[in-house]
Formats: C-alpha cells, sequence, structure tokens
C-alpha cells in the first residue's frame, strides 16, 4: 500500500500505521513525497515494513515498537527516540540526537549523524556507518554504540553502562569516560552488530572500546569538577 504526503494528511497517514487491522494481511506500505515532514511514522506498534522515499524532519520513527521502517534520505532531529524495538535504518544522514533514550530495537544510519547521537540511550543498538557529532552518548545507561568513521568531543560524556565502539579517531573523550579493554564477549556484541547492518567486511581488531570509568557513580569530593 502506497501513501502520497503530497495528498495524504500526514495525520491520516499516522493514524493507519498506527491502527494496522488485525485481519489484514497487508504488512508493507510506502510512504511517498515524504518533503521533509515532522513525526513520520511516529508511535507504530505492529510488526508491519514501511519505507519513506525521501528525507524526513524531525522524530520521524519515535516511540517505535516492532515496526521495520527504512527512509530512503536523510532525517532531521530525533529520528528514532525513545524506541522500544523493531528497526530503523537511515539511508542518509541523521541530525542531532538520533536514538535518544531509546529502550531497545535497532537504528541503523549509512552516513553521519549530528551531536548528541544516543543522548541517554537505555538498551538500544546503534550502528553509525559513519561519523558522530560531539558529546554522543552523553549519560547513555546501557546498549551499544557503534561507529565506523569518527567522533567529536566529548564522546560518553557522563556515561553509565552503555558500550562504544569506535573504528576511527576520537576528539576528545567526556567526564568519565576511559577506554576498555574488549573481552571476547565484546568481540561477539561488535560482530553481531556490523552483521546486521550489512558491514561483514569490518574488521573487529580495527576497534576500539569505551565506558564508564565509574568515579561519578557516587558524590566524591576529589571529583566535584567533574560533576
Amino acid at each position: 500500500m502506497k501513501f502520497n504526503l503530497k495528498k495524504d494528511s500526514l495525520r491520516d497517514v499516522n493514524d493507519h500505521l498506527q491502527n494496522i487491522d488485525k485481519k489484514s494481511n497487508n504488512r508493507s506500505f510506502v510512504i511517498n513525497n515524504p518533503d521533509g515532514n515532522h513525526s513520520i511514522c511516529a508511535g507504530l506498534k505492529d510488526e508491519i515494513e514501511v519505507t519513506v522515499d525521501g528525507h524526513a524532519g524531525y522524530y520521524c520513527a519515535g516511540m517505535n515498537m516492532n515496526a521495520q521502517i527504512t527512509i530512503n534520505g536523510n532525517v532531521g532531529t530525533g529520528v528514532a527516540e525513545n524506541m522500544m524495538s523493531g528497526t530503523v535504518h537511515v539511508k542518509g544522514n541523521a541530525s542531532q540526537s538520533a536514538g535518544a533514550t531509546a529502550h531497545g530495537g535497532t537504528l541503523i544510519v549509512d552516513g553521519d549523524t549530528s551531536s548528541r547521537c544516543g543522548i541517554s540511550m537505555k538498551g538500544i543498538d546503534i550502528i553509525v556507518k559513519g561519523s558522530v557529532g560531539h558529546m554522543s552518548a552523553f549519560m547513555a545507561q546501557s546498549g551499544n554504540l557503534v561507529i565506523c568513521g569518527d567522533a567529536g568531543d566529548a564522546l560518553g560524556d557522563s556515561i553509565y553502562e552503555a558500550k562504544i565502539f569506535i573504528s576511527g579517531k576520537v576528539k576528545s573523550l567526556g567526564a568519565d569516560c576511559e577506554e576498555k579493554k574488549i573481552t571476547e564477549k565484546d568481540k561477539k556484541i561488535l560482530k553481531s552488530l556490523l552483521d546486521k547492518s550489512g558491514l561483514n567486511d569490518k574488521d573487529i581488531n580495527n576497534f576500539k572500546m569505551y565506558g564508564s570509568a565509574r568515579k561519578l557513580y557516587n558524590f566524591n569530593i576529589d571529583n566535584v569538577s567533574e560533576y
């Protein structure tokens, strides 16, 4: 089934995708002419496939559950924000706060992301085939952020128990973020995420891993300048 946002209202399109007829066998949808509209595919909760054929605006695929969403273009702020499950695949670049606060599922970005990618992530897996901007994985609580390119300033600032894998250069690390030794378990996680993203040719030995130094978990007067 195809929608055309030059003719169909975004409210009607989202309402249809949010309320799938359980008796219908139609589980595949295409949205043409998205033209940068905001909140496309927000709040989907069924096991359906949606292709957005063009560029999307803010909060595309926000709060997603179960759906497999592909965007054939770039996306604005907050793609897959607060996602719970499913997969969101951006074939272009993503603006700031990609995957913010997301609890689960997988976000794949073929290009670059801007600042605060994975901010406060709570269990999502994010794979960025390009580079990320400053303060990515800020206050990231759990989940995995894989970066195949470089990272800007303050990577992993105030990070909790999320893991960051990166094959490129890190401009600087944020407070309480440090390089970690990659265990065999970590390598399996990384390999699985790369395979899921179609990056089977990537050598996991070229990646470094970063995580929490755990110095800010409890207040310590010696670390007051870091809070």
